[in-house]
């Protein structure tokens, strides 16, 4: 684990930037050795299930960073239930419904949060008290391709401004008073475009699992002091996925190229347009999303927000992690 125990005088932070950080460091391995006895409940057949496309997690990966990152969890959650009964006897209130414990995945595109997401899902799911979890990801959370060719928004789908936020943050507020049947919308990658009929349900999870790559935007104070509620608000705990902008981008055409040659050729795809294209143009064609779009998105309004997650995984040119930061307490 990597702390630097100078002394609390020390006034170098350029040297001791360990020390100032508000994170503790662990590699992979220091990190796995956390884990204690937590059983592994997923099969590799069930964790190549949950993978993305081209994202090689393992069963060995899982056992090495997953594992441990359920059993801290766990603690939270414990912790988070015991506070609310402590408060209820504090406040002489015995008929308030216990509130679901949200935790937020953000990071880049293509950098594996959904698959983070998935296999929490799943670890969470088969604790032995088997708690109830739910997962949502923001893109349902979009304005509708219509909304956004109208704002002249297309060139900027995925930025804070293409999603409905007032949307997500009465979603997450219904879904922290315990309403039962809270309705998220839901999303198609294959039209590119959020289902107008189509809605998922979320009845009064013991756990939500929020995922998308700007859940941990902020926004500007108001100067009259109101209260302005953002998205991570409503959060108990907050993972980053991070890698290097390089590596990043490598992953992004890769994936893109590969779509290419799978879900793109289906007909009622938005994108079929680019299985009809050479490889050369395709290559170009990814490139320049990836430049005028991702890259932009990323610096802009996605990799800032890292400072804000309570843990933060860190991956390497392979798609493993090879380090975890954890929030001081």
């Amino acid at each position: 684990m990597s702390i630097v125990s100078q002394p609390a005088e020390t006034t170098d932070t350029g040297s001791n930037a360990e020390y100032y950080s508000p994170y503790l460091h662990f590699t992979a391995n220091e990190w796995a050795k956390f884990r204690a006895d937590t059983p592994l409940t997923l099969t590799s057949e069930e964790i190549t299930r949950l993978r993305s496309l081209d994202d090689p997690i393992n069963i060995d990966e899982v056992r090495r960073i997953y594992l441990s990152l359920s059993r801290l969890l766990s603690s939270h959650v414990e912790a988070s239930q015991l506070l609310f009964q402590q408060r209820n006897r504090f406040l002489s209130m015995s008929d308030v419904t216990k509130t679901p414990f949200i935790i937020g995945i953000a990071g880049s595109v293509a950098v594996g949060k959904s698959t983070t997401a998935r296999i929490l899902k799943e670890l969470l799911a088969r604790w032995p008290s088997s708690p109830k979890v739910d997962l949502i990801t923001t893109d349902g959370f979009l304005y509708p391709n219509a909304v956004l060719l109208r704002d002249d928004l297309m060139e900027r789908k995925g930025f804070p401004e293409s999603y409905d936020i007032g949307a997500i943050l009465r979603f997450l507020s219904a879904i922290k008073a315990g309403e039962p049947n809270v309705k998220a919308p839901r999303y198609s990658h294959l039209t590119y475009d959020v289902l107008s009929d189509d809605v998922t349900v979320v009845d009064r999870p013991d756990i939500l699992i929020f995922e998308g790559i700007n859940v941990l935007q902020s926004r500007a104070l108001p100067s009259d002091g109101q209260v302005v509620p953002i998205v991570s608000d409503f959060f108990d705990f907050s993972i980053y996925v991070d890698a290097d902008e390089d590596q990043i981008h490598t992953w992004y055409v890769q994936r893109f190229l590969k779509l290419r040659e799978t879900a793109f050729r289906d007909p009622t795809s938005f994108f079929k347009k680019y299985a009809a294209i050479d490889a050369d143009a395709a290559l170009a064609v990814a490139e320049n999303l990836w430049h005028n779009i991702n890259l932009k998105n990323l610096r802009q309004n996605i990799l800032p927000t890292r400072p804000r997650a309570d843990l933060i995984l860190r991956k390497g040119r392979d798609h493993f992690i090879e380090q975890v930061a954890l929030r001081k307490l």
